[in-house]
């Protein structure tokens, strides 16, 4: 085993093979679950055509820009999140890293149900099997939803996708970050970019879907003076680019020492927003058929967002529509490619973590690491209580870790430690594209305000309001149990001594100014 930990420590670092590698798997990242059914059912609920303002105004003050600070983190520092992070601050800065491997854990266990329940539909695709009640069939018979609590009454319909999931996305893991991970985004992205085309091709053809566009992109320019539609923007952008949790500061890590930053920055980052808009597009287009077929209007329609959309709505306009089925496997297909390419990388940030602190290889990291995961995943997410706990379980991890994250990133980095000249001349120094002190002033001033308003004000909102109805006990449980275990987690592994002796020296391009320096870095 101490061979196995010298080696992991002093092996040269894993990269991707270029850069188109880089820009695929990370647009992966970046292009989930909530590109599908979460962007259009926000744009529709805010504004309309008009939301387009504050969305693009969010993506350059506030998304492209924190998507550049983890970038600057990552390859300057060369290290997962709490690597990177204790080499730029030291101890104090670690701990960040740690909160943000134990968020994406969170995500991963979860997540890997959505794609599980994405998976099943595929197959029921092909014979329409939620018949003529979506709904009842999918909180019924498919995942036999109980009452709130925690049980282990396993529904088989989840457990045998479930299962398979943990073992393709463990064993991509397992390959590494050039065998593993690149290869199955250069796969799997172009096949889902080709899905999708198809699929929202046939739903323009389809009658009434100019009612749906229509429906979509009219805008409503009032809504641009309510603060909510401009919050609603930027907390979109802010989860569709999978910044603030360790993921592209992994990510960059691997690339090579003089790699361009900014330039693929912007590619991934209006790539993953073209898709955002495609796939609105397409899913209001089958909405506007499903609403003529019906007689009403799409305002309507319930379910436009979200588990609702995917699971009950979409289900629904499939066995009405011409060649349904087909229709029903290249949404569910898109849905499950969209889901495993984001949950490789967000494991991604726990193996890297792992591996750096402990010393382990990485099939060492995949083995413990994924194990863990996969038998948690299975316990609390494949039961009759899985879809409750899911949805608690994501508000929390999402709305208050993720957001909490980056809040405290952008204070640390940029006002306490005075780190935004290092980072800028570090973009600079291999980027194409130049960032000023307006990055700076972005990451220091404008993130950290826009989102400590949405932390606080979902704070206040869940400790007054609670959510979903559910009981105040059950959302202490997976609510805010869940950040309070998040939290207790990055405190123990900060606390755990390193398993390596390179701490302080790390291969970085320009060099820092001095020894002292150096040493300060890696703290």
């Amino acid at each position: 085993m101490a061979a196995g930990k010298a080696r992991a420590a002093g092996a040269p670092r894993e990269q991707w093979t270029g850069q188109v590698g880089f820009i695929l798997s990370a647009i992966g990242s970046a292009v989930g679950l909530g590109n599908i059914w979460r962007f259009p059912g926000v744009a529709y609920e805010n504004g309309g055509g008009a939301f387009l303002i504050p969305y693009l105004v969010a993506l350059l003050t506030a998304g492209i820009p924190i998507l550049f600070l983890d970038y600057a983190i990552g390859h300057r520092f060369r290290g997962s999140a709490p690597l990177s992070l204790r080499r730029l601050g030291g101890r104090t800065l670690e701990g960040l890293g740690w909160f943000q491997v134990a968020i994406a854990f969170v995500i991963s266990l979860y997540y890997t149900a959505v794609i599980a329940w994405a998976l099943s539909y595929f197959v029921f695709s092909f014979d329409l099997r939620w018949g003529a009640d979506p709904a009842a069939f999918f909180q019924g018979d498919y995942l036999n939803v109980g009452e709130p609590g925690f049980s282990l009454e396993f529904v088989p319909g989840v457990l045998i996708p479930l299962v398979l999931v943990w073992i393709v996305t463990l064993f991509v893991l397992g390959s590494g970050v050039a065998k593993g991970l690149q290869r199955a985004n250069v796969i799997f992205l172009p096949l889902l970019l080709v899905a999708f085309l198809v699929l929202v091709l046939r739903a323009l053809f389809l009658p009434g879907a100019e009612l749906g566009l229509n429906a979509l992109f009219t805008p409503n320019w009032a809504a641009l003076a309510d603060p909510n539609v401009w919050i609603a923007a930027y907390s979109q952008i802010f989860f569709s680019l999978s910044i603030a949790f360790g993921i592209m500061i992994t990510y960059a890590s691997y690339r090579a020492r003089r790699a361009n930053l900014t330039g693929p920055g912007l590619v991934v980052a209006f790539a993953n927003s073209s898709f955002e808009i495609l796939a609105g597009i397409g899913v209001f287009a089958t909405l506007g058929f499903f609403a003529a077929q019906q007689g009403i209007l799409v305002d309507d329609l319930e379910g436009l967002t979200g588990v609702g959309l995917s699971f009950i709505t979409f289900p629904a306009i499939v066995s009405e529509m011409p060649g349904g089925p087909f229709f029903g496997i290249l949404f569910f297909g898109s849905l499950t490619l969209a889901g495993f390419t984001s949950l490789l990388s967000v494991l991604q940030v726990v193996s890297a973590g792992v591996q750096e602190k402990f010393g382990l290889t990485r099939l060492q990291a995949t083995i413990g690491m994924g194990g863990t995961a996969a038998v948690l995943s299975v316990l609390l997410f494949s039961t009759t209580t899985g879809l409750l706990a899911l949805d608690v379980v994501d508000n929390w991890a999402n709305n208050i870790g993720v957001v909490g994250s980056a809040v405290l990133t952008s204070i640390l980095v940029i006002w306490v430690l005075r780190k935004g000249p290092e980072l800028q001349a570090h973009l600079n120094a291999v980027s194409t594209f130049q960032v000023g002190k307006v990055w700076i002033a972005l990451v220091g001033v404008v993130a950290p305000i826009v989102l400590g308003y949405m932390l606080i004000s979902r704070i206040v909102s869940l400790v007054l309001e609670g959510y979903g109805g559910l009981p105040g006990g059950y959302l202490g449980v997976f609510g805010w149990g869940t950040i309070a275990l998040i939290v207790i987690a990055a405190v123990v592994l900060t606390l755990v001594p390193w398993r390596r002796s390179d701490l302080d020296r790390f291969d970085t391009w320009p060099p820092l100014a001095s020894d002292s320096q150096r040493k300060e870095a890696g703290r």
